[in-house]
């Protein structure tokens, strides 16, 4: 069963007197451990449509199901509410607040799901193991390398065991070697089981995914699988 269902999905937005079409008729699907890579240039629409994967979007007309659950029409709380619950992000940015430690970046996102702190604890520490950052769990954002902060996201992505992880670009900051040693534990984490969705542009990263959508013009231009 596929965890991902997009069913001619469109995004239109109003400019001025102009109308753009960001999205134009996507309809695809994502199996459970997928690893996907979703392609294109600017204004491509990749970026449209990774908001509306990651329910930070809703589409214009179309479907989307995630996770069996038709998320296409739901509000900006209910939106947000699944975020929470069935989607792990990763940034190129990192996007950990600085005055926070590892562990307790990590386990942000298990704040409103009714667990006591001394488990949420526990599900962070264990997702930053994962990633083999345990030796850094008291350490700030500026007290740990680029590569480091990128590992703290990966586990922050992971802690709430989601549906899926989207990773944005996740080696945009990161010198190569470092972005070979993240797409390894993005590789253990797919070999785990998870579904993975990784946005890039860099036609070196995507070939570590097994399934290749390219975008062009608010369509998919081609889909290849390894």
């Amino acid at each position: 069963m596929p965890v991902i269902e997009l069913k001619n999905i469109r995004k239109t937005y109003q400019m001025g007197k102009e109308m753009v079409y960001a999205l134009r008729d996507i309809s695809s699907s994502i199996e459970t451990n997928e690893y996907v890579a979703l392609m294109g240039p600017s204004g491509s629409g990749k970026s449209t449509l990774m908001n509306i994967i990651g329910c930070l979007d809703t589409p214009t007309s179309g479907e989307y199901f995630l996770a069996n659950e038709n998320v296409s029409t739901l509000t900006g709380d209910e939106l947000a509410h699944i975020r929470n619950r069935k989607i792990g992000f990763v940034f190129q940015t990192f996007n950990l607040l600085p005055r926070m430690d590892a562990l307790e970046n990590v386990a942000l996102p298990l704040i409103y799901s009714g667990l006591n702190k001394n488990t949420r604890l526990q599900m962070a520490e264990h997702a930053l193991k994962i990633v083999g950052l345990d030796d850094r769990m008291k350490h700030r954002p500026n007290e740990l390398s680029g590569g480091q902060r990128q590992r703290v996201a990966i586990a922050r992505a992971l802690v709430n065991n989601p549906a899926i992880i989207l990773a944005d670009e996740p080696t945009g900051n990161l010198d190569s070697k470092t972005s070979i040693e993240i797409m390894d534990i993005f590789r253990q984490i797919h070999e785990a089981g998870n579904t993975i969705i990784l946005v890039t542009h860099e036609r070196d990263i995507a070939e570590f995914a097994k399934r290749r959508i390219h975008l062009l013009d608010g369509l998919i231009e081609s889909d290849s699988s390894l």
